[in-house]
């Protein structure tokens, strides 16, 4: 008797687990799904950038634009704009551009994959470590086998509106980027050129060109 009901007790768990996971993915789906209807959106920023090691715990603030495959980040001292094809990214201080081709560059963990696609091949889990005042937040993990340049990824959502609250990249080298979303405005009115690094505005500016 003892042992079956350990079996039962075994099976069971495992099956909660694989149904907590298969909550997890469509909650992901929904979130992204969500977003990816939108034509355009812009939302601020509030970045960390933590690695325990290297006792690095930096944080900045900015805002993010993103429309299809072009998206601009404008973070203190720094802009990256991305038109799909190309990408920019300005050191402010440093009166520097650089101008490299998206498909040279890290696209897999581009902020228009995290945010607007979902990758078949992640494995999505809920982390119930992790609590919130709000029940409604939940932090889901996304792992994959693939080599894409990180170790994981990490969603903070709302399940009830399935709104992204945070989304974190967990790099190679120990480091933790984590990206808090505020304020995010959909389907908004966009200036021309907006992912486009117009050089008439910059002229002391050198683009350093490694395409």
């Amino acid at each position: 008797m003892k042992n079956i009901i350990i079996l039962f007790v075994l099976v069971f768990s495992v099956s909660a687990f694989g149904q907590s996971n298969k909550e997890a993915e469509e909650l992901v789906k929904e979130v992204i799904n969500k977003i990816s209807s939108y034509d355009n959106f812009k939302a601020n920023l509030s970045y960390t950038m933590v690695n325990n090691d290297m006792d690095i715990n930096e944080k900045k603030t900015g805002s993010i634009i993103v429309s299809g495959d072009s998206y601009r980040i404008e973070m203190e001292g720094q802009i990256i704009i991305c038109d799909g094809v190309s990408l920019w990214t300005y050191i402010v201080d440093s009166k520097e551009v650089m101008l490299s081709n998206v498909a040279d560059s890290e696209e897999d963990i581009s902020p228009t994959k995290i945010l607007t696609t979902y990758d078949e091949n992640y494995k999505s889990s809920f982390d119930n470590d992790k609590k919130y005042k709000n029940s409604d937040i939940k932090k889901i993990d996304l792992e994959t086998s693939e080599d894409k340049g990180f170790q994981q990824l990490s969603l903070v959502v709302n399940s009830l509106d399935k709104s992204l609250e945070s989304f974190s990249i967990y790099d190679m080298n120990g480091s933790v980027f984590t990206y808090h979303i505020i304020d995010l405005k959909p389907n908004i009115e966009l200036p021309e050129n907006t992912f486009k690094f117009e050089t008439s505005k910059h002229p002391d500016v050198e683009i350093i060109d490694m395409r």
